[in-house]
């Protein structure tokens, strides 16, 4: 007989996962809608013009884009709490690849404030037009699209590996732990696909990539904050349970 015990480190970690999970999906909802896509729209002058006159509020956007930096970093360390006793190194596999996709979240921040600088003109930089200024601020914030879809491939292996930890341990409802699986799989499945064919976005819109895993993420977050991890239960062998039936 084999007692899985739940302690009271795991279940104040699944409220910090809960609250984390949320704040942090309240974050990107917030800049990716309410600035990134307010300002980052158009031709390079165009774009240039709207994060000028609107310099403090992409200013916020990076700020609340380190905030989420920090976030992921917190929820990943909760995760590992909650999911280690059930397999610590798949466990930390998953928060490593986590912290990668932290990591290449702050290099795209970076590039944030590279536009910025490209954009604000300082003296060093008056050696070159404005047009070519405006163009280089440009393939900055290109290259943040990149990086997003490759830190994604690594969030998605490592939500798909917590997946199954979830599906496992039967902290979870077994229906959301499935889903997790295959949303996370079908998320890093799309992502690898698109990174080898770029084309591959006609077929899956970049849109269906990981909002699946996202509602995951979503409900997930919610349960863990409201409802927590189950409470210990009892998975016995074949030759015990005989035994409690022959009794």
């Amino acid at each position: 007989m084999t007692i899985t015990m739940i302690d009271e480190s795991q279940r104040k970690a699944a409220i910090v996962a809960g609250f984390t999970g949320l704040f942090t999906m309240a974050i990107v909802v917030f800049v990716n809608f309410g600035i990134h896509e307010r300002l980052i729209a158009g031709n390079a002058a165009e774009i240039a013009r709207n994060i000028l006159t609107h310099e403090a509020l992409f200013r916020i956007g990076i700020a609340c884009d380190l905030i989420y930096c920090v976030g992921l970093v917190v929820l990943l360390t909760a995760l590992y709490v909650i999911l280690k006793p059930v397999s610590q190194g798949l466990a930390m596999l998953a928060a490593f690849f986590r912290l990668v996709y932290a990591f290449i979240w702050v290099l795209m921040t970076i590039n944030l404030s590279d536009a910025l600088r490209l954009l604000r003109g300082a003296d060093y930089l008056r050696v070159f037009e404005a047009d070519r200024l405006q163009a280089l601020a440009r393939l900055s914030l290109g290259r943040s699209f990149d990086q997003y879809y490759i830190g994604l491939l690594f969030y998605g292996l490592a939500s798909a590996a917590c997946g199954y930890l979830w599906l496992k341990s039967h902290y979870i409802p077994q229906a959301l732990a499935a889903f997790g699986v295959i949303s996370s799989v079908f998320c890093a499945g799309c992502t690898l696909a698109f990174i080898i064919f770029p084309d591959f976005t006609k077929l899956v819109n970049l849109w269906w990539f990981d909002s699946p895993m996202g509602l995951f993420e979503l409900v997930l977050s919610l349960w863990l904050l409201f409802r927590g991890i189950r409470s210990p239960h009892v998975l016995m062998s074949p030759a015990s349970s005989a035994t409690v039936g022959s009794n």
